[in-house]
């Protein structure tokens, strides 16, 4: 692994594009380390502690989460790559919906062009309306159904109204900065542009949960709840067995065989056996950012009744209750068969297997192999939404059984381990090709590689 990144710096152009990401992610980190004008920020992150151990900090935790801390400080990238994901993911449940986005889509790279242009408009839109609740949340966070700032600790000094309006022009600009910084990293760099902007923002956390672990050993906690050593190697045991777990699931494919019909081109005859992949968590992330985006509203819309009786039924939705675990885990459930739904067509692949002289053995062509392709991605989604479900709920069950922060138990699970394992991975792989197309021992290969000609 070591050899593979220092022959990755031997060769001159994945070293410009390492440089390159490098510099670009500095850039994207001091972003997110620059208060917006008028902000309080010592008051800030004493609302912020306090607002953790409150529900309602979820309605700002996920954006949080992506902005790599930056809202904590309501920095310039407060709002991080949050609104371009939303409107990617708005624009891809969108392209089988509309007619005029399909034929866009047919259109080739001009087409998709076009698609990623009104995605760039649609995010402009988010980032205003995001935006503008942020800014509110900050100048009268009792309006969205926050805590209200502690007496005499505002967030916020100055003109109120000039805050909100000159807030939402910066956190729309930095937004948009990064996402363009995030195409820059996919153009120039080691690709996986705004993933990895995400991920850099969610491993900037870690030395902090790090130093929460360390404080836990060094108090020793009191009574039956006391943290010694052996509870210490206990959670690097957990966590290094998640960490295989979540691999072992952004890695699972189902392997469809696939025989090529024979055909004779010149002198050769082209044709045998393949096999087509099937992912086992073929919609990734999406299904958890989805669950917790829709778990946000129903206790802030609650706090807003004046209605003791109904206000009452928000206790269902504490985070890391198990009300709110056995939603949670629904709602991934059925977002999975939802973006699997929408994103994978057994027809199309039945019609292209036909066009090609490709069947599955055993499976007549046409309507029988879609069938047969849509009911086993049925099982296959199944498998692979319970194993998420798990993981995503494991860390509020290490809060809930061992007293764990959720700052520490985030990175045994959920949303946070899924996107840094799953674009480690993909980034590597990138990373891998160019080394092996330059003879170099790669990350997840032994050996020295030889020329062909050797």
């Amino acid at each position: 692994m070591f050899k593979a990144f220092i022959n990755a710096f031997k060769i001159k152009d994945l070293r410009n594009k390492i440089l390159f990401s490098a510099a670009v992610i500095i850039v994207c980190r001091i972003a997110a380390n620059i208060p917006c004008p008028g902000v309080n920020t010592h008051n800030l992150k004493v609302y912020f502690d306090k607002l953790s151990q409150d529900t309602a900090g979820n309605f700002l935790g996920m954006i949080d989460l992506f902005s790599g801390g930056a809202l904590q400080q309501f920095a310039v990238g407060a709002l991080g790559i949050m609104p371009y994901i939303s409107a990617s993911i708005i624009m891809q449940l969108l392209v089988p919906v509309l007619p005029s986005l399909e034929r866009l889509k047919r259109e080739g790279e001009a087409g998709m062009n076009k698609i990623n242009q009104y995605t760039r408009y649609l995010t402009i839109v988010i980032c205003v309306i995001q935006g503008a609740m942020t800014a509110i949340a900050m100048t009268h966070p009792e309006r969205l159904g926050l805590p209200a700032a502690l007496p005499g600790q505002p967030l916020v000094s100055g003109n109120l109204t000039a805050f909100v309006f000159f807030s939402v022009i910066i956190l729309t600009c930095g937004t948009m900065i990064l996402m363009w910084l995030g195409e820059k990293i996919t153009d120039k760099g080691i690709g996986n542009g705004v993933s990895i902007i995400i991920t850099i923002g969610i491993i900037d956390r870690l030395p902090k949960a790090i130093a929460q672990l360390y404080d836990m050993y060094q108090s020793g906690g009191s009574g039956d709840s006391r943290f010694r050593l052996p509870h210490v190697l206990i959670l690097i045991i957990i966590f290094a067995v998640v960490t295989a777990l979540t691999i072992i699931l952004c890695q699972g494919v189902r392997k469809v065989p696939i025989q090529m019909a024979r055909k004779t081109v010149g002198n050769k005859v082209a044709g045998g056996s393949t096999f087509m992949p099937l992912k086992v968590n073929f919609p990734g992330v999406m299904p958890i950012i989805f669950a917790g985006a829709i778990l946000m509203f129903p206790p802030m819309i609650l706090r807003l009744i004046p209605n003791a009786h109904i206000a009452a039924l928000q206790q269902y939705f504490n985070h890391g209750s198990y009300s709110y675990m056995l939603m949670y885990g629904l709602l991934i459930l059925a977002f999975s068969y939802f973006w699997v739904s929408n994103m994978f067509n057994p027809v199309q692949i039945a019609d292209n297997l036909k066009k090609e002289g490709a069947y599955v053995p055993g499976i007549r062509p046409g309507k029988p192999t879609c069938d047969y392709l849509d009911d086993l991605m049925t099982v296959i989604t199944f498998a692979g939404a319970i194993f998420l479900c798990a993981l995503s709920v494991f860390p509020m069950l290490l809060t809930m059984w061992l007293k764990i922060p959720y700052a520490v138990a985030s990175f045994f699970g959920g949303t946070s381990l899924l996107i840094i394992v799953g674009v480690t991975i993909d980034t590597l792989s990138q990373m891998e090709s160019l080394l092996v197309m330059k003879n170099y021992e790669g990350f997840l290969q032994r050996g020295r590689l030889r020329s062909r000609r050797g």
